[in-house]
Formats: C-alpha cells, sequence, structure tokens
C-alpha cells in the first residue's frame, strides 16, 4: 500500500530513508502475519488474506487438540498446570490476533498519519527530534522482538527434545502441543512432521502477535511523543517566529501550533481505540503468563531441569519486558503530553497578542487532560501498573504453590 504522498516531492529530503528506518522492525513482523501493509501487486495483493487464514488455522489446529487432550488424557496435575499456562498464552495470542485483524484498517491509516507527519518535516532540528524519538520506539520494538523469538525458539526447539517421553515403556516423538489421542496417531511419518511444522507456525504467530503489538504500540506512542517535543520547541519560539516558515503573524504562529496539538490528540484517540483491546488483553493475561513461568522455574529448579530452567525464564523475562513497554510508553505519553501545558506558562506570554493568549488558554486546556493509553480504558498503563501486576503475579504464585504442595 503506497502512500499518494509518494508521488509529491517532499520537503524532508530523507522522507524515504526515515520511513524505512521507523517501520523495519514492524513490517517484518506484522507483515509476515498479514497485519502490516505489504507493497505488493497483482494476485499477491491477496497474500495478506492467505497470511491471516493460515496463522488462524495453524493457532486453532494446536489450541483444539490440546485442550481435549488436557481435559481427557492427560491426569498429571503439574503437567496440566505447564498446558494450562501454555493454552492460555495461545490463546490470548489468537484473540489479540483477531483484534489486530479487525483494527487492521485503523492500523494503516496510523501508518498513514504517521508517514504524513514525516513528509512534512521542513526543519532539521524537528527531524533530529522525531528520530530520537522514533530510534527509542525501534529498540523497544526489536528488544521485545528478539527475546520473544529467543525464548519460543528454545520452548519449541529445544526444549521438547531434551526431556524423554515415554508412553507403555515406548519413546515416543515429542510435539509442543500435544494432541488428542482419539484424532490421529501423529507418531507415524509423514503426519508427524505436517504436524510439527503447524506447531511451529503456531508458535511464530503467537510471538509475532505479541512482539508485533508491543512494537506497534512502541512506534505510535514514540512518534506522538516527537511531535509533542515538536510543538514545545514551537511554543518556545513563539514570539521570535525562526521555527515557522513565512509566518510572520503571530496569530498564525498560535493557530499552527493549535492545529499540530489537535492533530496529535486525534491521532492518539486512534491508537488508543486500536490498542484498548490488546492492552486488556496483555494486561489481564500477563499475570497468570508471569506467574505461571515463575512456578514453572521453580519446579525445574528443583527437578535440576537447567533447560527447562532457563526456557522458562527467558519466556518470564520477555512476558515482563512486553508488559513494560506498554506501561513505560504510557507513561512517557503522559508526562509528555502534560508538559505542552506547563510550557504554555513558562513562555512570555505576556507580550503576546489578548487573541493569541486566548487560543493558548485552549491549549493549556486540553493539556489538563493528558493522552494516555488504557487497558480496555478501564486501567491507565503507567510504571506503577506494571508494578501492581508484578506484585499480583508474586501473590498468585505463592497461591498456587501452596495450593499444589
Amino acid at each position: 500500500m503506497e502512500s499518494s504522498q509518494d508521488y509529491v516531492i517532499s520537503p524532508n529530503a530523507s522522507y524515504q530513508q526515515d520511513i524505512r528506518y521507523i517501520f523495519k522492525p514492524g513490517n517484518w513482523i506484522l507483515g509476515s502475519i498479514g497485519i502490516w501493509p505489504v507493497a505488493i501487486r497483482g494476485i499477491g495483493r491477496h497474500a495478506f488474506k492467505i497470511a491471516i487464514v493460515l496463522c488462524n488455522f495453524a493457532l486453532a489446529f494446536a489450541i483444539i487438540p490440546c485442550v481435549l487432550h488436557m481435559v481427557y488424557d492427560q491426569k498429571d496435575l503439574n503437567i496440566r498446570l505447564k498446558l494450562f499456562g501454555l493454552l492460555g498464552f495461545c490463546t490470548t495470542a489468537m484473540m489479540k490476533y483477531c483484534v489486530l485483524t479487525i483494527r487492521r484498517p485503523k492500523i494503516l491509516r496510523c501508518i498513514e498519519h504517521v508517514k504524513s507527519d514525516w513528509w512534512q518535516v521542513k526543519f532539521n532540528s524537528d527531524r533530529e527530534v522525531m528520530l530520537k524519538y522514533a530510534t527509542t520506539g525501534r529498540r523497544l520494538s526489536m528488544i521485545s522482538a528478539t527475546s520473544m523469538y529467543i525464548a519460543g525458539f528454545i520452548y519449541h526447539t529445544v526444549l521438547p527434545f531434551c526431556t524423554e517421553h515415554k508412553v507403555d515403556n515406548q519413546t515416543i516423538r515429542p510435539l509442543v502441543y500435544p494432541t488428542y489421542s482419539k484424532f490421529f496417531k501423529t507418531q507415524a511419518s509423514p503426519i508427524y512432521e505436517m504436524v510439527y511444522v503447524a506447531h511451529y507456525l503456531c508458535g511464530y504467530t503467537m510471538y509475532s502477535v505479541t512482539a508485533g503489538s508491543c512494537g506497534l504500540a512502541a512506534i505510535f506512542a514514540t512518534h506522538a511523543c516527537g511531535q509533542i517535543e515538536v510543538i514545545i520547541s514551537r511554543l518556545e519560539d513563539l514570539s521570535r517566529g525562526k521555527s515557522f516558515e513565512q509566518l510572520s503573524d503571530v496569530n498564525q504562529r498560535v493557530a499552527l501550533i493549535v492545529k499540530s496539538h489537535v492533530r496529535i490528540l486525534r491521532f492518539s484517540a486512534a491508537v488508543q481505540e486500536i490498542l484498548q483491546e490488546v492492552c486488556l488483553l496483555e494486561f489481564a493475561s500477563s499475570i497468570f503468563t508471569m506467574c505461571l513461568p515463575e512456578y514453572y522455574c521453580i519446579v525445574d529448579w528443583q527437578d535440576s531441569d537447567t533447560v527447562g530452567l532457563t526456557t522458562y525464564f527467558l519466556l518470564f523475562v520477555s512476558f515482563c519486558f512486553n508488559m513494560y513497554i506498554l506501561c513505560y510508553i504510557g507513561e512517557q505519553l503522559v508526562q509528555k503530553s502534560g508538559q505542552i501545558g506547563t510550557r504554555c506558562f513558562m513562555i512570555r506570554w505576556y507580550q503576546l497578542p489578548v487573541n493569541s493568549i486566548r487560543s493558548l488558554v485552549l491549549v493549556i486546556a486540553m493539556s489538563s487532560h493528558p493522552i494516555k493509553i488504557s487497558a480496555g480504558r478501564m486501567i491507565d498503563l503507567s510504571l506503577a501498573t506494571f508494578g501492581n501486576v508484578l506484585k499480583t503475579s508474586l501473590a498468585y504464585l505463592s497461591f498456587l504453590r501452596t495450593l499444589v504442595v
């Protein structure tokens, strides 16, 4: 999907380079599962639909037989607990994937909004500010994806083959997601290989959805922070006008600031609408997805299972970091959006015309309600929220140990 702005000369000479730099992680991760727009012509333009169908099929193919196996076949409590954690993460990822699929048109509009902001950059100082925040968003995306994929690769590739699986004194080939015994014989070739590939695709989809949604939130939120920083620089330069090209009238400069502020608020509202269900699912599931790996680490520590301990510790770190990203960017947005009103007080507003001062009062009033990222419009995400999630997961861990032991 190409923007119409690509056919017009941009004031930003580095526009194409900047866009590739910002969106490359999201393009690779979310593009592979059909969420991110990919510029493919002809029949290839339907590739995202095929990817969405395949990924949903892989998720359902792994989840449904595993649920039946846990309910009817598996009687061991510890193994059931491990399967419960796995199924909880799978189900959450599938629900996130459905939300992202439904919200895909709005995601594309937000991407175009970001492209438009970069296309309109005229001053190198603005570009440097925007690049600073874009680099932060890119790094958060890369760290989230790297930790998620490494932990997932070990869980799907190393861990199953490091544990001996026996049924009736016969060694069986392992599967990441156990299947219901009444369905089909998964040990026979080529059924085993086909099931294993489907399970691997399921794992890739889960980790891509988890890392991609956090990365998407980081990219959009840091872009909003960068735009807020640009507005603050405009406010500080309001009387001199060095950052206002061909705008000698102070009233026109204030109008440009108000227009830019409203544009950020609309963009933030669109991002909030896209991410509210994803953040709610992440918040609700993180309590259990952080609690259960902690329990698995304790069990594997007692059993001297180094591979299992390492795997679940990496998964725990990945889950913590993903939740931390959402809470961190939520905190940054609240702080940054509140700074606009503070800077309005600190400039030499008394030297401005009366009409301009009235417009700044409007900016201050809007800044009194800072931009927030919430989980389902119920819980505002901040670093305090992250601390509460950690404390709650530890409380559930203590309860789980008491219940099992």
